[in-house]
């Protein structure tokens, strides 16, 4: 795979949150084409944010498909009929506390690219500004995301 998971990340904004950054350390991914890391220290203010631990997870993933679809032959029309569509993805797992005295629940956040086999060679430029366009999204949402996740607000 292309991507390595920096050891630090730099959280996005955050209602009650300064400068949060994230420390990770590799783990196991547990399947084939991908990669964790685990969440081992935070920096600036995040007032209660736990690292990772075994009952209580803080991991970051991504991982591509394991075999890669391709564009099949056209139909006697010269018309694609199935176009299959490889996944790429990111994810977080965090464990979070569903009340007082309360054993950790894992929580998520996953993130799917659904690319139609094909267009990764033949559009790729669109390929790019459609994941540029969710990163942006993510990114100048991401205290608006928490808000709403906390309050059941929009």
């Amino acid at each position: 795979m292309a991507i390595t998971i920096p050891t630090t990340l730099t959280g996005g904004a955050q209602t009650g949150f300064t400068s949060p950054t994230y420390t990770t350390a590799a783990g196991t991914f547990p399947g084939v084409n991908g990669r964790l890391n685990y969440v081992t220290a935070i920096g600036g203010t995040q007032t209660g944010v736990r690292v990772h631990s075994v009952s209580d997870p803080f991991t970051v993933a991504v991982f591509a498909p394991i075999a890669p679809k391709a564009l099949g032959a056209m139909n006697n029309n010269g018309i694609y009929t199935n176009v299959p569509v490889n996944v790429y993805g990111v994810g977080v797992r965090k464990g979070l506390i569903p009340a007082l005295n309360q054993p950790s629940q894992v929580g998520g956040v996953d993130v799917r690219l659904r690319v139609p086999a094909g267009s990764d060679g033949y559009d790729a430029a669109n390929v790019r500004a459609m994941i540029s366009a969710a990163v942006a999204m993510l990114n100048q949402l991401s205290a608006g995301l928490g808000d709403t996740a906390t309050s059941g607000q929009l």
